[in-house]
């Protein structure tokens, strides 16, 4: 079984596989996981940290694993009005919910008493199978492994 230790900067060289996970299991940084090749690996990273799509992660032995965020059941509002999209931002952010935001879309895990609160604020909600990526917060540092960039 591999043991993942560490998260690495991008130039660190070709991973040999990739770990696909859905955003609530890039959150946990202890936990046993099976890499995209069926092999099993231990994943243990510094407590705090959130894999990002793209993140390099490295094994014990040297070996490098490419993080790749899962489809998951998520809502996704696109609009060309920055104020009706800023406005459903404030509400859902007031209710404390995650949010990746985009140039003209926000996506948010899929529920369907915000799709109708949204809805309410004058925009379409399409619910589909796609990668969510929420914003860090403004006082998250990245990763909190120090490699020199952040999300």
């Amino acid at each position: 079984m591999h043991k993942i230790i560490n998260i690495v900067s991008g130039d660190s060289g070709a991973p040999f596989t990739s770990l696909t996970l859905p955003f609530e299991k890039r959150q946990i940084c202890r936990q046993r996981v099976t890499l995209d090749n069926g092999e099993e690996a231990s994943l243990t990273v510094d407590r705090g940290s959130v894999l990002r799509h793209g993140d390099l992660l490295q094994t014990e032995d040297g070996q490098l694993i490419k993080i790749c965020a899962a489809d998951e059941s998520v809502s996704t509002v696109i609009s060309n009005n920055p104020l009706l999209l800023a406005r459903a931002c404030y509400h859902l952010g007031n209710r404390h919910v995650s949010l990746e935001i985009r140039e003209g879309r926000i996506r948010y895990l899929h529920d369907h008493v915000l799709d109708d609160m949204v809805r309410e604020l004058g925009l379409s909600v399409v619910a589909e199978q796609a990668p969510f990526e929420p914003e860090a917060g403004a006082y998250s540092s990245g990763h909190g492994h120090g490699h020199g960039h952040s999300h």
